[in-house]
């Protein structure tokens, strides 16, 4: 089956050369388009959508208030945002309310539809560097989990799911946190499914996030000292 895509882009051109680039590939199909997040919303509400793309600077609704709602619908699609700038607050707060992932606009076709093809399955676009530059700008300046909470949430853990999750929010996939941990991929998999369920988290971006906002990581990748 084909991965349907919409692109929610206010600039048309752009949109344009995102769909020849789709349209190539066997196993994806560009089904919906729209051009600001209050359209995007209609047009999800009566089309199947698995993954979207999503500008974030839009008029009348912009793509993080849409992301926030499409995310708290059930069954949602996947949100994938496209920004011009690869140190964006919207990005961030696009992150924080459910998205799966950024990219920068510019990015080279193949790595687009990488990401695309990874939040499909249920990953999540964490380790490019731009992303964890955004984190680490970001973070410090919005309003955070506080201590307290983030005690309470992290306390939910296993000793090895709070050693899953560190790795996880330095940006590792499954396959090196298995190779760090000497363990299966299987089993970080488990974990990290145990991880989001206990902490009520969608995706791995989520748990880049917490981290942050939790201590766990710090600005600048750092951990912090015991």
């Amino acid at each position: 089956m084909s991965i349907r895509v919409m692109l929610v882009d206010d600039q048309v051109l752009l949109r344009t050369g995102f769909r020849m680039v789709l349209a190539a590939q066997p196993d994806m199909e560009v089904v919906a388009e729209a051009g600001d997040g209050a359209e995007a919303l209609e047009v999800l509400a009566g089309t199947e959508v698995d993954v979207v793309l999503m500008d974030v600077r839009m008029p009348r609704l912009d793509g993080v208030e849409a992301t926030r709602r499409i995310c708290a619908q059930q069954d949602p699609p996947k949100v994938l945002i496209l920004t011009t700038f690869d140190l964006d607050e919207y990005a961030f707060s696009a992150l924080k309310v459910g998205a799966s992932g950024f990219m920068l606009k510019d990015v080279p076709p193949a790595e687009l539809l990488g990401a695309i093809r990874a939040v499909h399955s249920g990953d999540a676009v964490v380790a490019p560097s731009t992303t964890r530059r955004l984190l680490d700008r970001f973070t410090p300046m919005l309003p955070s989990t506080t201590k307290e909470q983030a005690g309470t949430e992290l306390g939910r853990l296993t000793e090895r799911e709070r050693e899953v999750m560190l790795l996880v929010a330095q940006g590792l996939s499954n396959g090196e946190i298995a190779a760090r941990l000497v363990l299966s991929e299987a089993t970080v998999k488990t974990h990290v499914g145990r991880i989001l369920t206990k902490l009520g988290l969608r995706d791995r971006v989520q748990v880049v996030v917490l981290a942050y906002e939790s201590g766990l990581v710090r600005a600048g990748g750092g951990t912090p000292q015991k």
